[in-house]
Protein backbone atom coordinates (compact mmCIF):
# COMPACT_ATOMS: atom_id res chain seq x y z
CA UNK A 1 0.00 0.00 0.00
CA UNK A 2 1.28 3.73 -0.65
CA UNK A 3 1.70 5.60 2.18
CA UNK A 4 -1.46 7.67 1.68
CA UNK A 5 -3.22 4.58 1.06
CA UNK A 6 -2.53 3.51 4.77
CA UNK A 7 -2.84 6.82 6.42
CA UNK A 8 -6.65 6.96 4.55
CA UNK A 9 -7.85 3.71 6.23
CA UNK A 10 -10.69 3.97 8.96
CA UNK A 11 -9.92 3.16 12.41
CA UNK A 12 -12.69 1.47 14.56
CA UNK A 13 -12.42 2.29 18.35
CA UNK A 14 -13.25 -1.36 20.50
CA UNK A 15 -16.08 0.61 21.70
CA UNK A 16 -17.17 0.77 17.78
CA UNK A 17 -16.73 4.28 17.35
CA UNK A 18 -14.89 4.75 13.69
CA UNK A 19 -12.38 7.45 12.92
CA UNK A 20 -12.48 8.15 9.44
CA UNK A 21 -8.32 8.17 8.49
CA UNK A 22 -5.38 7.70 10.83
CA UNK A 23 -4.28 10.77 11.40
CA UNK A 24 -4.23 11.92 15.04
CA UNK A 25 -4.21 16.27 15.35
CA UNK A 26 -2.63 16.03 19.27
CA UNK A 27 -3.00 18.51 21.91
CA UNK A 28 -2.10 22.05 22.01
CA UNK A 29 -2.92 25.19 24.19
CA UNK A 30 -4.81 27.52 22.18
CA UNK A 31 -5.43 30.33 25.21
CA UNK A 32 -8.64 31.44 23.13
CA UNK A 33 -11.02 31.98 25.46
CA UNK A 34 -12.59 34.65 26.95
CA UNK A 35 -12.35 36.38 30.35
CA UNK A 36 -15.43 34.29 31.30
CA UNK A 37 -13.23 31.22 30.34
CA UNK A 38 -15.57 30.31 27.49
CA UNK A 39 -14.69 29.09 23.93
CA UNK A 40 -15.05 32.45 21.17
CA UNK A 41 -15.89 32.19 17.87
CA UNK A 42 -11.85 32.24 16.94
CA UNK A 43 -11.90 28.95 18.82
CA UNK A 44 -13.86 27.41 16.73
CA UNK A 45 -12.57 29.07 13.32
CA UNK A 46 -9.49 27.68 14.08
CA UNK A 47 -11.08 23.97 14.36
CA UNK A 48 -13.11 24.30 11.63
CA UNK A 49 -9.81 25.04 9.99
CA UNK A 50 -8.38 21.50 11.27
CA UNK A 51 -11.90 19.95 10.33
CA UNK A 52 -11.89 20.78 7.07
CA UNK A 53 -7.99 20.01 6.59
CA UNK A 54 -8.69 16.28 6.83
CA UNK A 55 -8.02 15.30 10.24
CA UNK A 56 -9.54 12.22 11.41
CA UNK A 57 -9.23 12.87 15.03
CA UNK A 58 -8.82 16.39 16.44
CA UNK A 59 -8.19 17.13 20.03
CA UNK A 60 -8.48 20.14 21.86
CA UNK A 61 -6.01 21.78 24.00
CA UNK A 62 -5.44 22.22 27.62
CA UNK A 63 -9.49 22.84 28.84
CA UNK A 64 -9.33 23.30 32.42
CA UNK A 65 -11.58 21.89 35.13
CA UNK A 66 -11.23 24.76 37.88
CA UNK A 67 -10.92 28.64 36.76
CA UNK A 68 -8.84 29.13 40.36
CA UNK A 69 -5.85 26.84 37.94
CA UNK A 70 -5.32 28.16 34.83
CA UNK A 71 -2.13 26.66 33.14
CA UNK A 72 -2.28 29.48 30.22
CA UNK A 73 -4.38 33.05 30.19
CA UNK A 74 -6.72 32.33 27.47
CA UNK A 75 -7.42 28.69 28.70
CA UNK A 76 -10.83 27.81 28.43
CA UNK A 77 -12.72 26.04 31.52
CA UNK A 78 -15.20 23.62 32.41
CA UNK A 79 -16.79 23.56 35.66
CA UNK A 80 -20.45 23.47 34.56
CA UNK A 81 -23.02 24.27 31.86
CA UNK A 82 -22.85 28.22 32.10
CA UNK A 83 -21.34 28.70 28.58
CA UNK A 84 -22.92 25.12 27.28
CA UNK A 85 -24.02 27.53 24.02
CA UNK A 86 -19.86 28.68 23.48
CA UNK A 87 -18.77 24.60 23.60
CA UNK A 88 -21.81 23.30 21.23
CA UNK A 89 -20.93 26.09 18.98
CA UNK A 90 -17.31 24.88 19.16
CA UNK A 91 -18.30 20.96 19.03
CA UNK A 92 -20.30 21.71 15.93
CA UNK A 93 -17.54 23.49 14.14
CA UNK A 94 -14.87 21.07 15.18
CA UNK A 95 -16.32 18.13 13.99
CA UNK A 96 -17.44 18.64 10.51
CA UNK A 97 -16.97 16.42 7.73
CA UNK A 98 -17.00 13.22 10.19
CA UNK A 99 -14.25 14.70 11.96
CA UNK A 100 -13.95 13.19 15.29
CA UNK A 101 -12.94 15.70 18.28
CA UNK A 102 -12.55 14.87 21.82
CA UNK A 103 -11.70 17.70 24.82
CA UNK A 104 -8.30 17.26 27.01
CA UNK A 105 -9.16 18.13 30.36
CA UNK A 106 -6.61 19.06 32.46
CA UNK A 107 -5.16 21.03 35.54
CA UNK A 108 -1.93 22.14 35.58
CA UNK A 109 -0.63 21.79 39.01
CA UNK A 110 2.34 23.53 40.03
CA UNK A 111 3.16 24.12 36.37
CA UNK A 112 1.17 28.01 36.00
CA UNK A 113 3.37 30.74 35.52
CA UNK A 114 3.63 32.82 38.65
CA UNK A 115 1.23 35.83 38.59
CA UNK A 116 -1.76 33.63 36.82
CA UNK A 117 -3.51 32.29 39.47
CA UNK A 118 -3.92 33.01 43.31
CA UNK A 119 -1.81 30.24 44.20
CA UNK A 120 -0.75 26.83 42.74
CA UNK A 121 -1.20 23.29 44.25
CA UNK A 122 0.85 19.97 43.14
CA UNK A 123 0.51 16.73 45.18
CA UNK A 124 3.65 18.04 47.10
CA UNK A 125 5.37 21.14 47.78
CA UNK A 126 8.70 20.37 45.33
CA UNK A 127 10.03 23.50 43.56
CA UNK A 128 10.94 23.97 39.94
CA UNK A 129 15.11 23.86 39.43
CA UNK A 130 16.90 26.93 40.48
CA UNK A 131 16.91 28.41 36.40
CA UNK A 132 13.22 27.98 36.66
CA UNK A 133 11.99 29.71 39.67
CA UNK A 134 11.84 32.53 38.85
CA UNK A 135 8.96 31.78 36.41
CA UNK A 136 7.01 29.29 38.51
CA UNK A 137 5.91 29.15 42.35
CA UNK A 138 6.96 26.75 44.61
CA UNK A 139 3.63 24.60 45.01
CA UNK A 140 1.11 24.20 47.96
CA UNK A 141 0.40 20.51 48.60
CA UNK A 142 -3.00 19.42 48.22
CA UNK A 143 -5.33 17.86 51.26
CA UNK A 144 -7.19 14.88 50.79
CA UNK A 145 -10.38 16.65 50.59
CA UNK A 146 -9.00 18.57 47.49
CA UNK A 147 -7.79 15.86 45.82
CA UNK A 148 -11.42 14.23 46.25
CA UNK A 149 -12.74 17.66 44.86
CA UNK A 150 -10.46 17.38 41.74
CA UNK A 151 -11.65 13.81 40.92
CA UNK A 152 -15.20 15.11 41.05
CA UNK A 153 -14.10 18.20 38.93
CA UNK A 154 -12.72 16.05 35.80
CA UNK A 155 -15.82 13.99 35.52
CA UNK A 156 -17.79 16.65 35.83
CA UNK A 157 -16.32 18.61 33.12
CA UNK A 158 -16.34 15.09 30.80
CA UNK A 159 -20.42 15.05 30.96
CA UNK A 160 -20.68 18.79 30.05
CA UNK A 161 -18.25 17.82 27.33
CA UNK A 162 -20.81 15.15 25.95
CA UNK A 163 -23.72 17.47 26.11
CA UNK A 164 -22.06 20.02 24.30
CA UNK A 165 -21.95 17.41 21.43
CA UNK A 166 -18.07 16.51 20.96
CA UNK A 167 -17.24 13.15 20.12
CA UNK A 168 -14.74 12.09 23.33
CA UNK A 169 -12.79 13.45 25.98
CA UNK A 170 -9.10 12.90 26.97
CA UNK A 171 -7.34 13.08 30.01
CA UNK A 172 -4.08 15.00 29.88
CA UNK A 173 -1.79 12.79 32.19
CA UNK A 174 1.43 13.70 29.98
CA UNK A 175 4.01 16.76 30.49
CA UNK A 176 4.06 17.50 33.68
CA UNK A 177 0.68 19.03 34.97
CA UNK A 178 -1.22 17.35 37.38
CA UNK A 179 -2.18 14.14 36.55
CA UNK A 180 1.88 13.49 35.61
CA UNK A 181 3.05 15.29 38.94
CA UNK A 182 0.64 12.48 40.51
CA UNK A 183 2.27 10.04 39.08
CA UNK A 184 5.56 11.19 39.10
CA UNK A 185 7.86 10.17 42.26
CA UNK A 186 10.01 13.33 41.50
CA UNK A 187 6.47 15.81 42.39
CA UNK A 188 4.24 13.25 44.32
CA UNK A 189 6.43 12.64 47.33
CA UNK A 190 3.28 12.19 49.59
CA UNK A 191 3.24 8.98 51.98
CA UNK A 192 -0.89 8.80 52.42
CA UNK A 193 -3.17 6.97 50.24
CA UNK A 194 -2.28 9.11 47.17
CA UNK A 195 1.67 8.32 46.93
CA UNK A 196 4.76 6.44 48.42
CA UNK A 197 4.33 3.53 46.32
CA UNK A 198 4.31 3.49 42.39
CA UNK A 199 0.29 1.62 42.86
CA UNK A 200 -0.57 4.62 44.96
CA UNK A 201 0.77 7.75 42.49
CA UNK A 202 -1.25 5.55 40.04
CA UNK A 203 -4.66 5.75 42.51
CA UNK A 204 -5.36 9.60 41.36
CA UNK A 205 -5.51 8.92 37.76
CA UNK A 206 -7.80 5.87 37.44
CA UNK A 207 -9.72 7.94 40.18
CA UNK A 208 -10.14 10.58 37.26
CA UNK A 209 -10.95 7.97 34.53
CA UNK A 210 -14.08 6.59 37.13
CA UNK A 211 -15.43 9.53 38.02
CA UNK A 212 -15.34 10.49 34.03
CA UNK A 213 -16.61 6.99 33.17
CA UNK A 214 -19.69 7.64 35.60
CA UNK A 215 -20.52 11.24 34.02
CA UNK A 216 -20.33 9.93 30.11
CA UNK A 217 -21.66 6.23 29.96
CA UNK A 218 -19.72 3.20 28.58
CA UNK A 219 -19.49 4.09 24.89
CA UNK A 220 -17.96 7.63 25.15
CA UNK A 221 -14.69 7.58 24.49
CA UNK A 222 -12.31 7.97 26.94
CA UNK A 223 -8.56 8.53 26.38
CA UNK A 224 -5.71 9.83 27.88
CA UNK A 225 -2.54 11.56 27.06
CA UNK A 226 0.53 10.00 29.17
CA UNK A 227 4.23 10.18 29.43
CA UNK A 228 6.26 7.65 28.21
CA UNK A 229 9.07 8.64 30.51
CA UNK A 230 9.64 12.63 32.35
CA UNK A 231 13.18 12.22 31.37
CA UNK A 232 13.79 13.77 34.70
CA UNK A 233 16.55 12.48 37.75
CA UNK A 234 13.95 10.39 39.93
CA UNK A 235 11.16 11.08 37.67
CA UNK A 236 8.06 8.64 36.14
CA UNK A 237 9.54 5.54 34.50
CA UNK A 238 9.19 4.08 31.40
CA UNK A 239 8.52 0.81 33.45
CA UNK A 240 6.06 2.54 35.77
CA UNK A 241 4.33 3.85 32.47
CA UNK A 242 4.11 0.71 31.13
CA UNK A 243 1.76 -0.65 35.06
CA UNK A 244 0.29 2.53 34.11
CA UNK A 245 -1.10 1.47 30.72
CA UNK A 246 -2.01 -1.80 32.02
CA UNK A 247 -3.85 -0.45 34.75
CA UNK A 248 -5.86 2.06 32.66
CA UNK A 249 -6.11 -1.03 29.94
CA UNK A 250 -7.62 -3.13 32.53
CA UNK A 251 -10.05 -0.22 33.99
CA UNK A 252 -11.35 0.34 30.22
CA UNK A 253 -9.64 3.64 28.82
CA UNK A 254 -10.36 3.52 25.00
CA UNK A 255 -7.27 4.97 23.55
CA UNK A 256 -3.88 5.34 24.89
CA UNK A 257 -1.40 8.62 23.65
CA UNK A 258 2.11 8.25 24.05
CA UNK A 259 4.24 11.17 24.63
CA UNK A 260 6.76 12.04 26.85
CA UNK A 261 8.49 14.75 29.12
CA UNK A 262 7.83 18.04 31.25
CA UNK A 263 8.48 21.58 31.18
CA UNK A 264 11.63 21.12 33.04
CA UNK A 265 12.76 18.32 30.07
CA UNK A 266 10.96 19.07 27.02
CA UNK A 267 11.27 15.98 25.63
CA UNK A 268 8.01 15.66 23.29
CA UNK A 269 9.77 18.70 21.38
CA UNK A 270 13.23 16.49 20.47
CA UNK A 271 15.00 18.14 23.46
CA UNK A 272 16.96 15.95 25.37
CA UNK A 273 15.99 16.21 29.19
CA UNK A 274 17.76 18.94 30.83
CA UNK A 275 20.02 20.24 28.18
CA UNK A 276 19.25 22.14 24.97
CA UNK A 277 19.92 19.78 22.40
CA UNK A 278 18.09 17.64 19.57
CA UNK A 279 17.42 13.92 20.10
CA UNK A 280 19.65 11.37 18.77
CA UNK A 281 20.50 11.21 15.04
CA UNK A 282 18.60 7.83 15.07
CA UNK A 283 15.88 9.04 16.86
CA UNK A 284 15.25 11.63 14.23
CA UNK A 285 15.51 9.28 11.32
CA UNK A 286 13.13 6.95 12.41
CA UNK A 287 10.68 10.32 12.72
CA UNK A 288 9.09 9.59 16.30
CA UNK A 289 10.35 10.21 19.27
CA UNK A 290 8.91 7.61 21.10
CA UNK A 291 8.24 4.66 18.97
CA UNK A 292 10.41 2.15 20.96
CA UNK A 293 7.95 2.79 24.22
CA UNK A 294 5.12 2.56 21.68
CA UNK A 295 6.49 -1.05 20.73
CA UNK A 296 6.73 -2.03 24.84
CA UNK A 297 3.25 -1.10 25.33
CA UNK A 298 1.68 -2.46 22.30
CA UNK A 299 2.99 -5.76 23.53
CA UNK A 300 1.59 -5.43 26.96
CA UNK A 301 -1.81 -4.40 25.86
CA UNK A 302 -4.45 -4.35 22.89
CA UNK A 303 -5.88 -0.90 23.81
CA UNK A 304 -5.10 1.56 20.63
CA UNK A 305 -1.75 3.54 20.22
CA UNK A 306 -0.68 7.16 19.31
CA UNK A 307 2.44 7.63 18.89
CA UNK A 308 3.10 11.93 18.77
CA UNK A 309 5.96 14.20 18.14
CA UNK A 310 8.72 13.78 15.49
CA UNK A 311 7.21 12.66 12.04
CA UNK A 312 7.73 14.29 9.15
CA UNK A 313 6.89 12.19 6.25
CA UNK A 314 3.94 10.41 4.86
CA UNK A 315 6.18 7.46 4.83
CA UNK A 316 7.53 7.63 8.44
CA UNK A 317 4.04 7.78 9.58
CA UNK A 318 2.60 4.88 7.41
CA UNK A 319 5.56 2.88 8.56
CA UNK A 320 4.65 3.59 12.32
CA UNK A 321 1.52 2.19 11.65
CA UNK A 322 2.06 -0.24 9.44
CA UNK A 323 4.71 -1.81 11.68
CA UNK A 324 1.14 -2.67 13.90
CA UNK A 325 2.98 -1.03 17.08
CA UNK A 326 0.71 2.10 16.90
CA UNK A 327 -2.68 2.20 15.40
CA UNK A 328 -2.50 6.55 14.68
CA UNK A 329 -0.33 9.20 13.89
CA UNK A 330 -0.23 12.22 16.52
CA UNK A 331 0.38 15.54 14.63
CA UNK A 332 0.72 18.55 16.46
CA UNK A 333 3.10 21.35 15.79
CA UNK A 334 3.45 20.85 11.90
CA UNK A 335 -1.07 21.24 11.88
CA UNK A 336 -0.15 24.47 13.49
CA UNK A 337 2.13 25.85 10.89
CA UNK A 338 0.08 23.93 7.87
CA UNK A 339 -3.39 23.10 9.30
CA UNK A 340 -4.64 21.73 5.82
CA UNK A 341 -1.82 18.93 5.99
CA UNK A 342 -3.97 16.22 6.49
CA UNK A 343 -5.47 16.81 2.84
CA UNK A 344 -2.26 17.00 1.63
CA UNK A 345 -0.61 13.81 3.16
CA UNK A 346 -3.74 12.03 1.98
CA UNK A 347 -2.96 13.29 -1.74
CA UNK A 348 -0.01 11.85 -1.47
CA UNK A 349 2.07 15.43 -0.79
CA UNK A 350 4.54 15.61 1.83
CA UNK A 351 4.38 18.52 4.50
CA UNK A 352 5.77 22.15 2.81
CA UNK A 353 7.73 23.14 6.19
CA UNK A 354 10.26 21.31 8.19
CA UNK A 355 9.41 21.29 12.07
CA UNK A 356 12.22 22.36 14.18
CA UNK A 357 12.95 22.94 18.09
CA UNK A 358 12.20 27.24 18.62
CA UNK A 359 15.12 28.59 19.74
CA UNK A 360 15.82 32.10 20.96
CA UNK A 361 19.78 31.57 21.20
CA UNK A 362 19.65 31.65 25.05
CA UNK A 363 20.68 28.81 26.42
CA UNK A 364 18.58 28.66 29.59
CA UNK A 365 15.30 30.20 27.66
CA UNK A 366 15.65 27.61 25.06
CA UNK A 367 15.75 24.72 27.86
CA UNK A 368 12.20 25.51 28.77
CA UNK A 369 9.38 23.57 27.11
CA UNK A 370 7.44 26.90 27.82
CA UNK A 371 9.13 28.46 25.41
CA UNK A 372 7.51 26.14 22.33
CA UNK A 373 3.94 26.39 23.72
CA UNK A 374 3.95 30.06 24.20
CA UNK A 375 5.43 30.40 20.23
CA UNK A 376 2.94 27.83 18.86
CA UNK A 377 -0.43 29.00 20.83
CA UNK A 378 0.94 32.69 18.92
CA UNK A 379 0.38 30.73 15.69
CA UNK A 380 -2.77 28.98 16.44
CA UNK A 381 -4.40 32.56 17.19
CA UNK A 382 -3.65 33.46 13.97
CA UNK A 383 -5.43 30.78 12.40
CA UNK A 384 -8.38 31.89 14.70
CA UNK A 385 -8.40 35.40 13.41
CA UNK A 386 -8.74 34.07 9.80
CA UNK A 387 -5.01 34.78 9.36
CA UNK A 388 -2.25 32.94 7.54
CA UNK A 389 0.38 30.84 10.38
CA UNK A 390 3.93 32.77 10.57
CA UNK A 391 6.36 29.42 10.71
CA UNK A 392 9.17 32.49 10.48
CA UNK A 393 8.62 34.43 13.47
CA UNK A 394 10.98 35.54 15.80
CA UNK A 395 11.46 33.33 19.22
CA UNK A 396 13.11 35.87 21.48
CA UNK A 397 10.22 38.14 20.00
CA UNK A 398 7.53 36.08 21.24
CA UNK A 399 9.29 34.94 24.60
CA UNK A 400 9.95 38.98 24.99
CA UNK A 401 5.74 39.31 24.38
CA UNK A 402 5.46 36.65 26.83
CA UNK A 403 7.47 37.99 29.92
CA UNK A 404 5.99 41.57 29.20
CA UNK A 405 2.25 39.77 29.28
CA UNK A 406 3.04 38.15 32.89
CA UNK A 407 4.62 41.61 34.28
CA UNK A 408 1.27 43.26 33.65
CA UNK A 409 -0.45 40.23 35.30
CA UNK A 410 1.68 40.79 37.87
CA UNK A 411 1.10 44.40 37.89
CA UNK A 412 -2.57 43.93 38.00
CA UNK A 413 -2.72 41.77 40.85
CA UNK A 414 -0.89 44.16 43.11
CA UNK A 415 -2.80 46.99 42.35
CA UNK A 416 -5.64 48.03 44.81
CA UNK A 417 -8.89 47.10 43.93
CA UNK A 418 -10.96 50.54 42.70
CA UNK A 419 -14.45 50.97 44.66
CA UNK A 420 -17.49 51.15 41.94
CA UNK A 421 -20.25 53.73 42.61
CA UNK A 422 -23.57 51.94 44.38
Amino acid sequence: MTPQAVLAQPFTLPNGVVIKNRLFKSAMSEALGNRERAPTPELARLYQAWADGGVGLCVTGNVMIDRRALGEPGNVVIEDDRHLAELKAWAQAATRGGTQCWVQLNHPGKQAPKGLNKETVSPSAVPFRDDMKAFFATPRELTDAEIHGLVERYGRAAGIVKQAGFTGVQIHGAHGYLVSQFLSPHHNRRTDDWGGTAEKRRRFVLAVYRSMREHVGPDFPVGIKLNSADFQRGGFTEEESLDTIRALAEAGIDLVEVSGGTYEAPAMTGIKADKAEPAKDSTRQREAYFMAFAEKARQAVKTPLVVTGGFRSSQGMAEAIASGAVDMVGLARALAVEPTLPQRLLNGQEPTHVIKPIKTGIKFIDKMGLLEVTWYTGQLKRIGKGEPPKPGESALWVFAKFIAHQLSLGRKKRSPTKLRAS
